[in-house]
């Protein structure tokens, strides 16, 4: 019997890391795509990876970018957002403030992408700081349920949960393409969207026949 998964050709995707300055977003990239620990803080202005990784049996290329903080790229941000597929909203556990600046960021990336289900895992880095913790796990838990979005502590430095973070979002990846590839072939959903059209065109032309005194 042949694999659910068979001949199916290799997705590629566009993945954004986002999250306050300082919080490891480049060390996490750096070692979920070369295995290395970056032990000096360079603030990043932008950073592209080209990686390509198997999920499930199913091979995934992933584009990368690995942005500067969320104080230093505001001019930017709606590029970033507009071209990413997926997102990682990474904040340290031992600090509050980033903590808090996630919620903006993820109105934001709705606002742009005009999608309140897009991709998203939120990432509590630095998990081998627990001494230092400023978030509890039941905030970051409960945070996560509201946005039904998963939720990991990762460390770059001890490569806790790196590879995991970036697997999860390539799950969500496939299965958002797998369902769109279905709804597409899908004979009713196409009537369906065809029917939707013609009455938002009705409602158009209604409104334009509207005239006010």
């Amino acid at each position: 019997m042949s694999s659910k998964y068979s001949y199916q050709p290799c997705r590629e995707f566009h993945v954004v890391v986002l999250g306050a300055g300082g919080v490891g977003k480049s060390c996490l990239t750096a070692q979920f795509v070369h295995n290395e620990w970056i032990e000096s803080y360079d603030p990043t202005i932008e950073d592209s990876y080209r990686t390509q990784i198997s999920v499930d049996g199913r091979q995934v290329v992933l584009e990368i970018l690995d942005t500067a903080g969320t104080e230093q790229f505001v001019a930017m941000r709606d590029l970033y957002m507009k071209s990413g597929q997926g997102f990682l909203l990474v904040f340290s556990i031992a600090s509050k403030s980033s903590f808090d600046e996630l919620t903006t960021l993820r109105e934001e990336i709705i606002r742009i992408k005009d999608d309140d289900r897009i991709p998203i895992v939120i990432v509590g880095n630095k998990a081998d700081l627990e001494d230092q913790r400023a978030v509890n796990r039941a905030s970051a838990f409960a945070l996560s349920q509201r946005w039904d979005a998963p939720y990991y502590e990762s460390s770059a430095r001890t490569r806790i949960n790196v590879d995991e973070v970036f697997t999860d979002l390539c799950r969500q990846l496939l299965r958002r393409d797998d369902l769109q590839d279905q709804e597409q072939n899908d004979p009713y959903y196409q009537k369906a969207e065809e029917a939707a059209a013609k009455r938002k065109a009705r409602r158009k032309k209604r409104k334009e026949r509207c005239t006010i005194l």
